[in-house]
C-alpha cells in the first residue's frame, strides 16, 4: 500500500522524534542510575571505600579493625560454618565451647555468614558483629578476638636474644537467640535505630 509523500515524511519525523526522546531518557538513566546520585555509587578520590550493608548487622567489612584481625575473624566464622569439630581454624578453641557453638549453628542449619563493623575494645580485644544465616533462621552476635604476644629467649654466640612473636586468638562469641527470617524483618520495621546494637 502506498502512502502519499507528506504522510511518509510525517511518519519518518515522528519515528525520529520518538527515538530521540527514548535515547535522551536512557542516557539520563545511565548517567544517574534513576534517583541514585553518582556520589553514592562510587567513592570520590581520596574517600574510603564503601562496603555492602547487611539489613540486620549493618555495614560489612573490617570497619576500624586491622586487616589481619578481619582475616582471622573470617577464618573462625568459616570454621564454624563448616560444622566440623576438627576444622583447623577452630583448633585453638576450648572443645566444649566449640561443640556448643557448632550445635547452635547446626540447629538453625547455617549455610553462610556475614561479618562486619570491626572495632577495638577498651580491654585490647577486637570485636566484629556477625550473622549466621540459614534457610529459615538466623543468629546474630558478636565475635571477640585478641592479639597475644609471647616472649622467648634464644642464646646465640654467647648472647641472649629476646624474640617476641604473636598471633590472633579466639576469645569468645556471644550469640543472640535464633530468629526466623520473618522475625528479623518485623523487628527492623518496628525499631527506628541502627540495625544491630552492641549490647555486650
Amino acid at each position: 500500500m502506498k502512502y502519499p509523500f507528506k504522510y511518509t515524511i510525517c511518519l519518518t519525523g515522528l519515528f525520529f522524534f520518538t527515538s530521540l526522546i527514548a535515547l535522551a531518557q536512557n542516557r539520563d538513566i545511565v548517567l544517574t542510575r534513576g534517583s541514585i546520585p553518582e556520589e553514592l555509587l562510587r567513592p570520590r578520590r581520596g574517600e574510603s571505600p564503601r562496603y555492602p550493608v547487611d539489613t540486620v548487622i549493618g555495614e560489612l567489612g573490617r570497619g576500624e579493625a586491622p586487616v589481619d584481625a578481619y582475616s582471622f575473624a573470617n577464618r573462625i566464622a568459616s570454621g564454624f560454618i563448616s560444622g566440623e569439630m576438627t576444622h583447623p581454624a577452630l583448633a585453638g578453641i576450648n572443645a566444649s565451647l566449640r561443640e556448643n557453638y557448632l550445635s547452635l549453628l547446626r540447629a538453625v542449619e547455617s549455610e553462610s555468614y556475614r561479618i562486619g563493623s570491626g572495632k577495638g575494645e577498651p580491654d585490647g580485644s577486637v570485636s566484629f558483629l556477625i550473622r549466621f544465616i540459614g534457610r529459615e533462621f538466623g543468629i546474630t552476635g558478636e565475635l571477640f578476638i585478641r592479639y597475644v604476644t609471647r616472649q622467648t629467649e634464644e642464646e646465640a654466640d654467647g648472647e641472649i636474644n629476646i624474640i617476641i612473636t604473636g598471633n590472633w586468638t579466639f576469645e569468645e562469641m556471644i550469640l543472640d537467640e535464633a530468629k526466623t527470617r520473618d522475625e528479623e524483618k518485623r523487628e527492623l520495621q518496628r525499631f527506628d535505630f541502627s540495625p544491630y546494637e552492641r549490647f555486650f
